[in-house]
């Protein structure tokens, strides 16, 4: 019998699971809606409908095993957001091969370490984007590539053969994906391929951040994420008359699964902004194109909440979206609710290995729960929260949060002993966030096993203290970490980021804590910053803020002692 005060929750077995591949939720959509817009790329002046976007797609697809690729293949997508992005998802799965998603922000070393680790046989990138020259890079690492005449046979990338150019002028060695797309009028091969794939193969690596080691291959199939997908698209209430902005990259889960998954099983139009996120091009999208519905990270929410020009800006035509990808501050939730019109909008919880929601808030749940919780545990999932001996905790007590069933990826790409030490012996993914599950099984995070700061023996959750500072008028962003201290074994500390105009003291913000906060809680060093290091999917560094700050402090013996 299951122990109700036990934080072990079991998400609902209705709606069935969709036991489908990419490729047949693509046919559906196709028959559902021939013409309905799939696909509007704002930047690209670009617009799709379900029937062009299956047709290029098949195109694509059919061009990339023209060239020699087979099922189990891998091919790298190296760009920023774009309609040949989304159609490179789409056209690997149609054809059995493994899309590597890369993350526009790699430099060398990054890009040579992705390719060589999962074996990427032929790469789709961008010819440049902001300060990275991709083409240059790649040529850096292959310089075989612009003599080649077919196959490269490059030294340091040993497994790559064929590279796909979008955009720019022709170039030696290099394809364009133009020509793939001309290159096969056969598409017998692709429907009797189509005919051997099962939901359960592998068919999307996506590398984790890496800021605890070198990045790993976290290995998804077509079950996990066409179904989270399906559930995180049912639970914001998207349909097919919704045209949802995606501002989010699509090389992160949040965009090619909560974004482009969602739509294709939900019937609703992908709408991309811009390349990269841009405030000003987010609004104007949303304003022009009508959407109903905008993805974002918090930094990307407060970003147009903040911009000088927000208030010009018809957003009346938004209801729903999903704020997620990091820690998601109440004011600015509330924010988004009042003056974005978004009065569904959703938080999500999840993780890549994790495919990648795990709970969500629903249309249903109070406005109080939608602010302050990261909802309740999708269907066909398990949730627990554990202590360090791996025992299930109480209701409310804090501890690791761990997820099982059909979403938990299938491993790091070669790895399995990497596997093993996230993923155990009975399928529980451990998450290393830590969270807590209250009567009603709405779930809390805490922070992360590794951001947590230990003061003179009092545990302390950096998300507290940032909720908390959030409440101050002249804040708009701020973030805690923990910095060693000789006395105390770490300190607390805050970088904070104050609204345009707006001007305020270490002391000033010490004194707004004081009585209102545990002292051991209260930060000991203060810094006023502009921005903040963040990753190209918006999450903020903590691990760089607590370098520059130990450097800045002299604290890195104290740290090493």
């Amino acid at each position: 019998m299951h122990d109700e005060t036990l934080s072990l929750v079991r998400g609902t077995s209705e709606p069935p699971l969709l036991e489908l591949t990419i490729g047949e939720v693509l046919d559906l959509a196709v028959r559902q809606w021939p013409q309905g817009e799939a696909v509007v790329s704002c930047h690209q002046g670009i617009r799709l409908t379900w029937q062009d976007f299956a047709a290029r797609v098949d195109a694509f697809a059919a061009g990339l095993l023209s060239l020699g690729l087979v099922p189990g293949d891998r091919v790298g997508i190296w760009a920023p957001n774009c309609a040949e992005w989304v159609i490179t998802q789409f056209a690997t799965a149609r054809a059995g091969l493994i899309q590597v998603n890369i993350n526009p922000a790699y430099r060398l070393s990054e890009v040579e370490y992705t390719l060589n680790k999962v074996g990427v046989k032929a790469l789709v990138c961008a010819d440049r984007f902001k300060s990275s020259d991709y083409v240059g890079m790649i040529e850096t690492l292959a310089p075989e590539l612009v003599s080649a005449s077919g196959d490269i046979r490059a030294e340091r990338l040993a497994h790559l053969r064929t590279v796909i150019k979008i955009g720019g002028g022709k170039r030696p060695g290099w394809l364009s994906f133009d020509d793939v797309e001309e290159l096969s009028s056969d598409r017998e091969k692709l429907k009797a391929i189509a005919k051997t794939l099962t939901p359960q193969d592998p068919i999307n690596i996506q590398f984790t951040s890496g800021t605890t080691g070198l990045p790993k291959g976290a290995t998804l199939s077509h079950r996990n994420i066409v179904n989270n997908g399906f559930f995180v698209g049912r639970a914001m209430g998207l349909r097919a008359s919704d045209r949802l902005c995606i501002p989010v990259p699509l090389y992160h889960c949040f965009g090619m699964v909560m974004g482009n998954l969602a739509c294709v099983v939900h019937g609703a139009t992908m709408t991309y902004a811009s390349d990269g996120f841009d405030p000003l091009a987010v609004l104007k999208t949303v304003e022009a194109e009508h959407c109903t519905g905008l993805f974002g990270v918090p930094t990307m929410f407060i970003a147009e909440l903040e911009h000088p020009d927000f208030s010009r800006f018809d957003l009346s035509g938004l209801r729903t979206g999903i704020m997620a990808g990091s820690a998601c501050p109440i004011e600015v939730m509330r924010k988004v609710i009042d003056r974005m019109h978004m009065s569904d909008v959703c938080i999500a919880y999840g993780m890549t290995e994790t495919s990648p929601v795990s709970l969500q808030t629903t249309l249903e749940d109070t406005l109080e729960r939608r602010v302050t919780t990261i909802g309740r545990v999708l269907p066909h999932l398990e949730v627990k929260i554990v202590d360090s001996e791996g025992r299930t905790v109480k209701r409310n007590e804090p501890g690791e949060i761990c997820v099982r069933g059909y979403s938990v990826m299938l491993g790091y790409w070669n790895d399995p002993q990497k596997t093993a030490e996230v993923v155990d012996a009975n399928g529980w993914m451990h998450t290393g966030d830590i969270g807590t599950l209250d009567a009603q099984g709405y779930g809390s995070v805490v922070g992360r096993i590794k951001d947590m700061i230990i003061r003179g023996g009092e545990n302390v959750y950096p998300r507290e203290v940032e909720e908390f500072l959030f409440g101050h008028p002249k804040i708009e962003a701020v973030q805690i970490v923990g910095l060693p201290d000789v006395k105390y074994g770490e300190e607390v500390c805050a970088w904070i980021k104050l609204r345009a105009g707006e001007s305020a003291t270490t002391e000033d913000i010490i004194a707004f804590c004081r009585g209102q906060i545990a002292h051991y809680k209260v930060p000991r060093y203060v810094r006023f910053v502009d921005t903040f290091p963040m990753t190209v999917t918006g999450k903020v560094q903590k691990f760089e803020i607590r370098k520059a700050m130990m450097e800045e402090l002299g604290l890195s013996e104290i740290a090493t002692a």
